[in-house]
């Protein structure tokens, strides 16, 4: 029995090629392509679009991306065992796929494509949040690319979209707010995965805000480590971790000193780096 789109369903693939998922690799397929095409409509129209992909496995995500009618889609996958999947993916969509085999974190992805650009992935779950940095980090910006349609952990997934006083506010808040606007637009539970995770997985949109706040990026990330890193102590305490004295510091960027990080906003630690000189 074939999928929609003429393929063999994603469980014949993976026994075919033996594409047992490997925990090392923080691989988790999802074979429910009902599941893939919402993922793909959920990145927008993709007449026109290169698509990045990151961690295609067997391919299931890349198949729905190509249905939905990405012009191309660019799939970087570390694991040899998935690339003759992905070749035959690429056989019955000539010209739309292009398999890199090589590791994502080390990957000049601003490179790969011109014109409009997303990056969709189910994001290998150890590698996703130093990636997501990566993405974040992008300079020239705004970035290379339109938007973010990533899957995480739906601990990571809070962490991104939290706010001051959310309990999963921190340093990944801080600056995923301060270069995009981040929602959550749905949760997957682990029994769509194989094998499945102990953990709910959730779709994150990203969309770079084209000006943000004016900062130094490596700046800001020293400022948010010496704040959370001590999160429950005031920052006049806290800050002491950057080696100047927090005090002049707070006062110009218009914070009290009796402030904890999880209470300052985005625009409030973007003061606090540009006060650090």
């Amino acid at each position: 029995m074939t999928a929609f789109d003429g393929l063999p369903p994603l469980r014949e693939v993976i026994a075919a090629h033996r594409l047992n998922a490997v925990r090392a690799l923080g691989q988790n397929f999802l074979l429910d392509l009902n599941l893939t095409g919402r993922i793909a409509r959920a990145a927008g129209p993709l007449e026109g679009v290169t698509v990045i992909e990151v961690g295609p496995g067997p391919g299931g995500l890349t198949r729905a991306l190509l249905a939905e009618g990405a012009d191309k889609v660019i799939a970087i996958e570390r694991d040899r065992r998935c690339i003759a999947a992905l070749e035959e993916i690429a056989a019955h969509y000539p010209g739309r796929l292009q398999v890199i085999e090589g590791d994502a974190l080390t990957t000049d992805m601003a490179s790969l494509a011109t014109g409009r650009v997303r990056i969709v992935a189910n994001l290998p779950y150890n590698i996703a949040t130093p990636l997501l940095i990566g993405w974040l980090r992008t300079d020239p910006w705004p970035p290379f690319y339109e938007n973010l349609t990533l899957m995480f952990q739906r601990e990571v997934a809070e962490r991104i979209v939290a706010t001051p006083d959310d309990d999963a506010y921190g340093r990944l808040g801080v600056v995923s707010g301060w270069r995009t606007e981040a929602h959550i637009l749905f949760d997957i539970s682990p029994k769509a995965f194989t094998p499945p995770p102990k953990v709910t997985s959730s779709v994150v949109q990203m969309i770079p805000r084209p000006a943000p706040l004016p900062a130094d990026m490596a700046k800001l990330e020293r400022v948010t480590a010496a704040a959370f890193g001590q999160r429950r102590k005031m920052l006049r305490q806290s800050l002491k971790s950057l080696g100047v004295d927090p005090l002049p510091l707070l006062a110009t960027a218009g914070i009290l000193e009796t402030a904890r990080a999880e209470e300052i906003d985005v625009a409030g630690f973007v003061r606090l780096t540009n006060a650090l000189g």
